[in-house]
């Protein structure tokens, strides 16, 4: 049987581990945390993220704990005009197949977890911290920071935004920070006006800020997000800062009646600073030899287009087709995987598609946060175009076949 190293323990890593158990592998999962555990915000999963939880079986326990918004609304965070929208539920499950769902980052992590509990061929270690890995033409051999040695076929980084597998396998420095700040916050839905507790997304945008609020716990909260222009704070690589409200208030100054009632009903804000690295430049930012990273690890992307962690459920999503593949398998029981060719397939197969998802939500981030023509064009283009322009169908009809 071959066997597999997967480093992090998040959505990217936890879905990975997934499809390798699935196609007979034994995996090992260093997660440098004392447990397992995903920060308190939500997440937006479209269809192309829930078809590959589809495919996964995980539906059921999806419809258990996401919401399933009907529409999305755009509108001017000053004034309160509606400025476009994109109808959701039964349209959106109609045209691709599949619903959009909003969800807590901490159940979707939890869904994914209780598949690798109890199996014998995933071995999950906390408090594994990478110091360093070698490949040759044999395997990997890896040594974590308490001085535990590991040795694999294959190694697959899924260790985030400040990957240490990027780190060694590219040495293309740290991410640098985009000049925004987001802040986020959970409201209990009984907690708000009648008139917010709708069951949809909405966008609020203003010159140097972006805003968005969708339900989530299958619709028992409401998740809140700011985006704004701000220092980097002292812990750049922290997702999880205290914040005060006041400080919010001040970067947002005045906002309209319905956004501010929505503001004031948050009992918590946190404060995650925005860093981001250059869209991917070919496959080998994917994959070289027997590793490969996936998720945030290979291509961070910004908050502006509500992929991130479809596209890590996709490289998963994608692996897993692979290697059900009889062509990576070889020896005399057809059990051994040709890793360096499966991974240089699987890194050839998503890195254009990752990249352009970095480069649209980079643009997303300038239109949303846009002010003078660009403002007035952007306002002008959704008057015009309607849903044709906030609708994505090259997006929401992924993941492409492997």
């Amino acid at each position: 049987m071959d066997d597999l190293l997967v480093i992090g323990g998040g959505m990217a890593g936890l879905s990975a581990a997934l499809v390798a158990q699935r196609a007979g592998l034994q995996v090992t999962l260093l997660e440098q945390a004392e447990a397992f555990s995903e920060v308190g915000a939500g997440i937006q999963l479209g269809p192309n993220a829930v078809r590959v939880l589809h495919d996964w079986g995980l539906l059921p326990a999806l419809r258990e704990v996401a919401a399933f918004p009907e529409r999305l609304a755009v509108r001017d965070a000053r004034s309160g005009a509606q400025l476009g929208g994109l109808t959701l539920g039964a349209a959106m499950q109609q045209r691709y197949g599949q619903p959009y769902a909003t969800i807590h980052r901490a159940d979707l992590h939890q869904i994914l977890l209780r598949q690798l509990q109890g199996s014998s061929q995933v071995d999950c270690r906390l408090r594994q911290r990478l110091q360093a890995f070698e490949q040759d033409a044999d395997g990997i051999r890896l040594q974590t920071e308490d001085g535990s040695r590991y040795q694999a076929s294959a190694l697959l980084g899924c260790d985030g935004l400040w990957s240490r597998v990027r780190g060694q396998l590219l040495a293309d420095g740290a991410p640098i920070f985009s000049g925004d700040l987001a802040y986020r916050g959970l409201v209990p839905m009984a907690d708000l006006p009648p008139e917010l507790r709708r069951n949809q997304v909405t966008a609020w945008l203003a010159p140097g800020l972006h805003a968005v609020h969708y339900p989530v716990r299958a619709g028992a909260a409401m998740n809140v997000i700011v985006v704004v222009e701000g220092p980097i704070p002292p812990d750049p690589e922290s997702w999880d800062h205290a914040a005060q409200a006041s400080q919010l208030r001040r970067a947002l100054g005045s906002v309209h009646g319905d956004f501010d009632r929505l503001l004031q009903a948050v009992p918590d804000w946190r404060l995650w600073p925005l860093n981001a690295r250059a869209p991917m430049r070919g496959p080998h930012e994917h994959a070289q030899g027997r590793v490969a990273l996936l998720g945030d690890a290979a291509h961070p992307t910004r908050p502006y287009l509500a992929q991130g962690a479809a596209m890590a459920l996709e490289d998963a999503w994608t692996l897993g087709r692979l290697l059900a593949q009889p062509d990576w398998r070889h020896g005399a029981a057809g059990q051994g995987i040709a890793w360096p060719g499966l991974l240089q397939t699987l890194a050839r197969k998503r890195w254009r598609r990752n990249a352009w998802i970095q480069q649209r939500s980079r643009r997303n981030g300038q239109i949303f946060h846009a002010a003078g023509p660009l403002r007035w064009g952007r306002d002008l283009g959704m008057a015009l175009l309607g849903e044709s322009l906030v609708d994505l169908p090259e997006l929401y009809r992924g993941p492409p076949a492997p």
